[in-house]
């Protein structure tokens, strides 16, 4: 038998070595200055993406905008631009680019001027047929400005025949597939709109009359606002000076929320779908030690995203939880190193190990996740450097086996570590003398409280089951169009 291949070679930034961050969302109606909440909201959101933000406001019958390239505080804190974005009613967004380049052009709130009234969109999540309905738009006759995934349903509703912009944009969210959490406004109304599996999350919020809408409870509790409920799978609201509109523009479908959320992307101080982030992370390492358990003196997080589980796991064995690793939490993206050492270097500008902890001791560390495993392998060495006699390695989440297409910055199969390789290869390239993962058992158990309904998921789960709630149009279609291309070479 063939031995498995080695790890690839590391020739990008190793701080990137894990799934990113979608985006975040946010939306006010009915306050004095809306954009400085959208400010606020958005700061809250940071987590969600941290390349590019922007804000969109609305004031008697004018839009006015600012988007910019880097974190919310360096671009949102002055009193000045603020107020330029003048109204009672603005949409903000926090991105990453999993969808369209890094660019100016890119960055959301994106406005259009339909018919009947200008239409602006934030949005968190992707689109799985994006790219078949843009060569549909382009080839009649529509000119884009972004690589964005929005601009193709704001192209939908510019080009739609229903007469309201809220109806034009209904009616452009039931061409789409995949997965959004949306805010948009319009005609002196504030529209929220979750995907019909509720893949991505949207909240919706008030303060003292004003409605918010926010992509986790985190961002509400940051200004002060209580939670009303959230958006329902396939729901879309229309706020307006009558009120709340629930309209349904898509079949009600059972809820799969993006398995993620709860294991990595969400604050652990947010609630979705009614249960606490850092409850449902804290019953992972419960769970985890019950399923994996080793022979330790301490339990070590990966900080952050590891903590609340490593915590569960720690108190479930009766084992100290110490933070043997320190986190930097002020250190910014790094270029491409061009020697090995220099991109050793990555890793340590981030994580720093705690010898007094580590030094003599059998250490268990607990981390989110596993992607490519180029970084969980430095920080073992790490530990070991520092005087750890055993290392061992627990992922609060299964073995990660397909990608993400559904808005998160995620590897494509080939780079998945657990996609070619079984645990124990894995545990041997990561030079660790232990390995364990949450079973997907266990991790509906932390969530759900109940097994995985096979017929009906309770979550989106693709990442381990291969599963995927909707149809993937775009990569069949490149998919087909790549056998095609294989087929003529043979033949030829």
């Amino acid at each position: 038998m063939p031995a498995s291949p080695p790890l690839p070679t590391l020739t990008y930034d190793p701080i990137a070595d894990r799934a990113r961050e979608e985006c975040g969302v946010f939306g006010v109606r009915g306050a004095d200055k809306a954009a400085v909440l959208a400010a606020f909201g958005l700061q809250a959101l940071q987590h969600r993406g941290q390349e590019a933000c922007g804000i969109t406001s609305y004031d008697n019958g004018r839009f006015h905008s600012e988007r910019h390239q880097g974190l919310v505080a360096d671009h949102f804190t002055d009193p000045a631009r603020l107020d330029q974005l003048a109204g009672s009613m603005a949409i903000g967004h926090v991105r990453y680019s999993t969808s369209g380049a890094p660019v100016l052009r890119n960055v959301q709130p994106l406005y259009a001027d339909v018919r009947g009234g200008g239409l602006a969109i934030a949005h968190n999540g992707n689109l799985t047929n994006a790219r078949i309905l843009r060569e549909e738009l382009v080839q009649a006759g529509a000119i884009f400005q972004s690589t964005s995934d929005t601009e193709v349903v704001l192209q939908l509703a510019a080009r739609s025949r229903k007469t309201k912009s809220a109806d034009r944009l209904l009616h452009a969210l039931k061409q789409v597939e995949g997965a959004f959490a949306l805010v948009a406004i319009s005609n002196d109304k504030l529209i929220g709109a979750r995907d019909p599996f509720g893949i991505r999350p949207l909240v919706m919020g008030e303060l003292e009359g004003a409605v918010i809408l926010a992509s986790e409870t985190c961002a509400l509790d940051m200004i002060g606002a209580r939670l009303i409920r959230e958006i329902e799978p396939g729901e879309a609201v229309i706020i307006s000076d009558n009120g709340i509109e629930s309209v349904r523009y898509a079949p009600v479908r059972p809820p799969r929320p993006c398995a993620f959320e709860y294991i990595y992307f969400a604050r652990p101080d947010s609630v979705i779908a009614g249960r606490s982030v850092y409850e449902a992370r804290k019953r992972m390492g419960q769970r985890l030690a019950q399923e994996t358990p080793a022979d330790i003196d301490v339990v070590v997080p990966v900080p952050d995203s590891g903590i609340a589980a490593a915590l569960g796991y720690a108190e479930t064995i009766g084992k100290p939880f110490d933070l043997g690793i320190i986190r930097a939490h002020f250190v910014g993206r790094t270029f491409i190193q061009p020697t090995q050492a220099k991109r050793d270097l990555g890793v340590k500008r981030k994580h720093a190990a705690n010898a007094a902890v580590l030094k003599g001791k059998r250490v268990l560390l607990i981390d989110d996740s596993i992607v490519r495993g180029t970084t969980s392998k430095k920080i073992v060495r790490m530990v070991r450097e520092a005087g750890a006699t055993e290392v061992h390695f627990r992922s609060a989440c299964p073995p990660i086996t397909h990608p993400d297409f559904y808005g998160i910055d995620m590897p494509m199969r080939e780079e998945l570590m657990a996609a070619s390789h079984d645990p124990e290869r894995m545990r041997v390239l990561l030079e660790c003398d232990s390995l364990g993962f949450l079973s997907v058992e266990g991790l509906y158990w932390a969530v759900c409280d109940a097994p995985r309904n096979p017929a009906q998921p309770q979550l989106a789960d693709h990442y381990f089951t291969g599963e995927y709630p909707t149809r993937l149009a775009d990569r069949d279609r490149a998919s087909s169009a790549k056998d095609q291309q294989l087929s003529l070479l043979v033949d030829a």
